[in-house]
């Protein structure tokens, strides 16, 4: 048998106090019953050896070298890369990170110098077995993304990209309506020229701008991951199970699906599916900063969102003159009140979405089949930005009620007992 810990984000950007806090000592002890610790690692760790990039994941992510440690501490031993703020300060930021991970004993998947390193697994060696880890995500800007290396030029550093392609269906008449709209305002008139002269094929589909449009019955968007990134993923989950006894997937996704976030895009759905298709086990998301479903397919399980496990998105040391810029501030301006301009003095964002504060830790033993045993977690949503954002175990039904409720759209039972929610599948 195998334990293995999955937790969602740690955005961290603050050290945990010398002496620790009321609820650490209860979360380091679950962590450590485990010997595959799992996180998604939300920001850049370095002293600005990189440039801020000029498209960021949201907050330009970057904590102190020393925090490493605190993860360390917390009892993690393995993270994601590949995510939105992966490339926060462009290369030099991601690098060192790497770096500082490597320098703390901390393996890591999803990024790397080249697209061969970023989409490579990495390998954890247990006491009963072997486990690989894949990391990609598909949210992040396009030069975020790691390039192929050639014998004759190097490849770029960046993440392990899940790129997926968008269809827009709407009804005979919207369609129509929409084709006028085109005509009138010249939108697709570089497109149109384009394939008058020979360099892009006509389509049936409407093309408006970049987004692609198709005739239906309802009004409604298809998501399709890229075959080509696809392919790419499902050819290492297949070399992994050749020198593995599990393979897990870590994927990166803020889309969302029906206009809510608790529920994932269509290609996240296709995408889950067909790795463990290819052979892997688990499959673990993360992004969205809320707790999302699980569905059992087949022999494997996909958590869709495990939400934040720590979460210090408004306390960063540092932030560039884009910031200050966007949100009409003065450059001496501080980062309390860059804080208090974005959130609207705190009256806006994800600092008042309750459930962004609130997750789950999934304790899973695997052999013969998988047990899942998820815990519920806090962060402090009532407290000041501050002092938010640390995880404390709880013993608050209502985050398990929750999950349950979404996991039951996949078809999948969850039973409560004795304040942890209990999953098994056979495999």
């Amino acid at each position: 048998m195998i334990k293995i810990a999955l937790v969602g984000d740690v955005f961290i950007s603050r050290n945990l106090p010398d002496k620790g806090y009321k609820g650490l000592d209860e979360i380091v002890r679950l962590i450590n019953e485990h010997e595959v610790k799992f996180a998604n690692l939300e920001t850049t760790i370095h002293n600005r050896e990189g440039y801020p990039s000029a498209f960021p994941g949201g907050t330009w992510a970057m904590a102190d070298p020393r925090c490493t440690k605190n993860i360390k501490r917390l009892g993690f031993n393995i993270v994601n890369t590949a995510n939105n703020h992966s490339m926060d300060y462009s290369h030099g930021g991601m690098l060192a990170t790497l770096k500082n991970l490597r320098s703390n004993d901390i393996l890591y998947a999803g990024s790397g110098e080249n697209l061969a390193d970023a989409s490579a697994p990495t390998y954890i060696e247990c006491s009963n077995g072997r486990i690989a880890i894949i990391g990609a995500t598909s949210s992040f800007h396009d030069s975020d993304a790691a390039g192929h290396q050639r014998s004759d030029m190097r490849g770029r550093p960046g993440v392990n990209p899940l790129r997926h392609k968008s269809i827009y269906e709407l009804t005979e008449n919207n369609f129509q309506n929409l084709q006028r709209i085109a005509e009138a305002s010249g939108i697709n008139s570089y497109h149109n020229q384009a394939i008058r002269e020979g360099y892009l094929l006509p389509k049936e589909n409407l093309n408006f701008a970049d987004v692609e449009f198709v005739k239906g019955e309802k009004n409604q968007l298809h998501t399709f991951p890229l075959e080509k990134d696809m392919e790419r993923i499902k050819k290492a989950i297949i070399e992994a199970k050749k020198q593995s006894d599990y393979v897990i997937v870590s994927i990166h996704s803020h889309q969302f699906s029906y206009g809510d976030k608790k529920h994932p895009a269509e290609f996240i759905k296709r995408f889950s599916k067909s790795c463990i298709d290819s052979g892997a086990s688990i499959i673990v998301g993360h992004g969205p900063h809320v707790l999302r479903g699980i569905e059992v397919y087949n022999s494997g399980v996909i958590f869709y969102g495990l939400g934040n496990f720590i979460f210090q998105n408004e306390t960063v040391s540092h932030l560039p003159a884009d910031f200050y810029e966007k949100y009409l501030l003065q450059n001496d301006d501080g980062i309390g009140t860059a804080m208090d301009k974005r959130t609207n003095n705190g009256t806006i964002g994800l600092n008042v979405d309750e459930n962004a504060w609130k997750s789950v830790v999934a304790s899973i033993e695997i052999d013969s089949n998988i047990q899942v045993k998820l815990y519920p977690v806090e962060l402090g949503f009532e407290l000041p930005r501050y002092k938010k954002g640390l995880p404390r175990l709880s013993d608050n039904l209502q985050i398990l009620e929750k999950i349950k409720e979404l996991s039951t759209l996949y078809g999948t039972e969850i039973q409560i007992v004795e304040g942890v929610g209990i999953v098994s599948i056979a495999i």
